[in-house]
């Protein structure tokens, strides 16, 4: 039995790397993808232009205005004199937003009174509004800490700290639950039933996807600079559970699929909406109800937030039990279904 499946094994990474076609499929996208993602698929925003409509020529208005402009975020694209001109630079879309800095606004500050400003920001394109928007916030605030050190002020009472939701140090715990012999019973049965295509045929795709990941992984860190400070280990048991889902389904359509046309559709009608429904682009939340409920069955899902908790948060294993399991399951679940679909179409 063992030898068999050894050679299956064999066989499959032959057929796999003697076609050119498919060495082609299974190193150049991944690189392709990689290369797309990591420079053009940003959501940060570089020399953004802005106009500066400025009513006041004192000291303060100058400074705020000198920070906008020697921004890295933002560039001027032109000064403005009259309120009419504001149209005339976000109807063309010439400008992203227009600061309008008021005739009283070095004079109130020296005063110790509350200064205002105007920004305006073409909200037609919304997420581009909202980081452009939490940029000017972001200089808005920097200036507002230098005129309160420089005018010797009372610093404000109450300061925003914005960090990561999670405990470190929180314990995890294991409880037994009713019936877990049925279920390790369930588990161990499929898992025996899927064993000959997990070896044969899901293996050398779980190895090549193994492979890629720690390669997109090293690029990510060394390469794009991406902080990692969690733990290498809870990152790879998610890749690892990931693939083995994904591969999974794979499975379960080559099984399905007569032609290689059929499978490329068959492929093409999976990944793109787990894409939408991951979280990947909108939050699952501002989903319905109904589509909330579907993405339990997405491992897209479950492996963004481990991705994301492990590398940028460094959220630890035994917390994301909740996100791991899951994905054993679906995993576990594709490829008891594909096995069965093997024999009953080789029978």
């Amino acid at each position: 039995m063992l030898y068999a499946m050894l050679g299956l094994l064999k066989k499959e990474f032959l057929a796999l790397f003697r076609d050119k076609k498919s060495r082609f499929v299974l190193i150049g996208p991944p690189l392709i993808q990689l290369l797309v993602f990591g420079y053009a698929a940003s959501y940060d925003l570089n020399r953004v232009p802005i106009a500066i409509y400025n009513e006041d020529s004192g000291s303060a208005s100058r400074e705020l205005i000198a920070r906008f402009t020697g921004a890295r975020a933002f560039r001027e694209a032109g000064r403005i004199t009259r309120q009419s001109g504001i149209a005339e630079f976000i109807n063309p879309k010439k400008a992203l937003l227009v600061l309008h800095v008021e005739r009283e606004f070095t004079r109130d500050l020296s005063k110790r009174k509350p200064a205002s400003i105007q920004l305006i920001i073409d909200g037609r394109n919304s997420n581009t509004a909202l980081i452009a928007l939490n940029y000017a916030q972001t200089i808005l605030a920097d200036f507002n800490r230098s005129w309160t050190a420089q005018q010797r002020l009372e610093k404000p009472s109450a300061r925003l700290e914005i960090r990561a939701w999670f405990n470190p140090n929180l314990n995890s715990q294991w409880f037994i639950v009713p019936g877990i012999i049925g279920l390790l019973t369930l588990v161990v049965t499929m898992l025996v039933t899927a064993l000959e295509v997990l070896i044969g045929k899901a293996l050398p795709g779980v190895l090549i996807g193994l492979v890629e990941a720690s390669f997109i992984v090293l690029m990510a860190v060394y390469w794009f600079q991406v902080p990692f400070v969690g733990d290498v280990a809870a990152l790879y048991l998610g890749i690892i559970l990931f693939v083995v889902s994904t591969v999974g389904v794979g499975l379960m359509i080559s099984s399905l699929a007569a032609t290689q046309q059929q499978g490329l559709l068959g492929a093409f009608l999976f990944i793109v909406p787990s894409i939408i429904l991951s979280g990947f682009a909108t939050p699952i939340a501002n989903m319905p109800e109904a589509m909330q409920t579907l993405t339990l069955l997405i491992p897209l899902r479950y492996f963004l937030v481990i991705v994301r908790g492990v590398m940028l948060e460094g959220i630890p294993l035994p917390l994301l039990a909740d996100q791991y399991w899951p994905m054993a399951v679906i995993g576990l679940v594709n490829l008891g279904l594909a096995a069965w679909m093997f024999r009953r179409r080789l029978y």
